[in-house]
């Protein structure tokens, strides 16, 4: 009973062990204090026309003067001429959300009146003004079952300092008497009304517009990524985090990743408004979803050799190396069929990105029927460098190969030095692979972006496991 409660016990924590490995991110987004407070300057302009655009209610009422009596009075058709916001902040709280402060706001409206007391009737109009509003609005982010982000606002508070009413007409010194009565209510109708109006707008405005964070990228036909969110984005005291899954995978059949993102040590960087967090695991992941859609298969033929290349892909130059092949298949053009057996795995250190693939490279005589006749097969690895940029709001990068190293696998020619091919191997891999690899990498690949963001100012660090990418935002507003 003893083992078998440890070997529950056991089990038990290794499930723990697993789950906690399964909620790193392979890919991270931190926007920084600077981002916030350029997303609240963007938000803030929204919400004040908003604001200016609040409807009123007509408001009546009885009240008591002093030696007039009961006066019955009418305030209506209330029209706000403009509502500003001149000082806000926003504030990251840990384990709440985001914080929003507004102070020293101040509004204008104007509208009509109507007062009647014993038997006289009269009717004119009032401006409004409306000082020192301060409103306190509480954001909370979090995440729905698709990894898309969602955001609330549990709390808001509105508090006005200052109301001042100016009625005209031949009895605006009647409201003037009581005009402490109407402001009171004038202000508790704005309190309200202010908050509802923001709620209003971070469900209809601020929530529609973060959903346009993509939780999948589809990047051709064959690839997608998944940019869902693993977990709710977190504030912390200087930021807002989110932890996205990062991961490639293959449209046509997705198939469970063979490890797991490892913990990211995110730098306390805070020079840029947004910062990339793009672990070796999301890289991996990529070499994996590629290899499955076939999309690491290449074929190299004489046509597609640049015409500068003084070479000739055909039996007779590779004879010189392998004087069975001018035996067997004289004079005949030939084909390479280039592939990896493994999936590509790279690592990201200080000093850069870098890994050594191991490619095979199967060559083939093509016959005057244009059947293949297989000649030999080479096993090629080197180590490769990467070059990371970030260009239109994509990841893109270059290869450079050092030199290649050649084995022979199989052949069907007999055996032979495959050291004298390392020239030809050379030109083929530099003058035709490489820049076919490389003009996909210059495509790039997308970066989980808002609707209508655009990056500026971008910086590229490396750390040990992750590439780290900082930019500056700037949002681009419709029309």
């Amino acid at each position: 009973m003893g083992m078998q409660s440890v070997a529950v016990a056991c089990g038990a924590l290794t499930l723990c062990l697993a789950l906690t490995t399964a909620t790193n991110p392979g890919f991270v987004v931190r926007i920084t204090q600077a981002g916030l407070d350029y997303a609240q300057e963007q938000a803030i302009a929204t919400l004040e026309k908003k604001l200016a655009q609040l409807k009123l209610p007509d408001i009546s009422g009885d009240s008591r003067v002093l030696r007039v009596g009961k006066v019955h009075y009418e305030l209506s058709r209330l029209r706000l001429r403009d509502f500003h916001l001149p000082y806000s902040r926003i504030t990251p709280i840990s384990n709440k959300g985001l914080q929003v402060s507004i102070s020293n706001a101040f509004a204008e409206l104007d509208g009509d009146w109507r007062v009647k007391f014993l038997f006289i009737r009269d009717h004119g109009s009032f401006d409004l003004k409306v000082e020192n509003i301060y409103i306190k609005i509480l954001l909370r982010l979090g995440s729905d079952t698709s990894g898309k982000p969602t955001i609330s606002t549990p709390d808001c508070s509105a508090h006005i300092s200052k109301v001042r009413v100016l009625f005209s007409g031949k009895l605006g010194w009647l409201y003037n008497l009581f005009h402490s009565v109407i402001e009171r209510r004038l202000r508790k109708i704005l309190e309200d009304k202010v908050c509802d109006k923001v709620a209003m707008s971070v469900y209809n405005e601020l929530q529609t517009y973060i959903r346009t964070l993509p939780v999948t990228a589809r990047i051709d036909d064959k690839i997608g990524i998944d940019y869902s969110l693993v977990a709710p984005p977190r504030a912390t005291a200087q930021s807002l985090d989110a932890d996205l899954k990062g991961e490639f995978y293959s449209l046509a059949h997705r198939s469970p990743v063979p490890f797991s993102p490892l913990p990211l040590a995110f730098p306390s960087d805070h020079e840029r408004m947004v910062y990339f967090g793009a672990s070796s695991y999301f890289f991996n992941t990529a070499g994996i979803a590629y290899r499955e859609a076939g999309a690491l298969v290449f074929e190299i033929t004489e046509a597609m050799i640049p015409k500068d290349v003084e070479f000739k892909l055909n039996t007779s130059v590779f004879s010189a190396f392998i004087p069975q092949l001018e035996e067997k298949y004289p004079n005949m053009p030939m084909k390479f069929r280039v592939s990896t057996p493994t999936a590509p795995f790279l690592t990201i250190g200080e000093g850069g990105i870098s890994f050594q693939p191991i490619v095979d490279v199967q060559a083939y005589a093509i016959l005057p029927n244009s059947s293949l006749a297989p000649l030999f097969l080479l096993s090629l690895t080197g180590n490769v460098s990467a070059v990371i940029n970030v260009r239109s709001g994509r990841i893109v990068g270059s290869l450079d190969v050092g030199r290649i190293r050649l084995s022979l696998k199989d052949s069907a020619v007999g055996t032979f030095q495959v050291r004298m091919m390392q020239s030809l191997i050379n030109i083929l891999t530099s003058s035709t692979l490489l820049p076919r690899l490389n003009a996909r990498l210059d495509e790039g690949f997308p970066l989980p972006l808002l609707d209508r963001i655009q990056l500026s100012n971008i910086l590229v660090r490396f750390h040990q496991n992750f590439l780290l990418l900082g930019a500056d935002v700037r949002f681009q507003r419709r029309g």
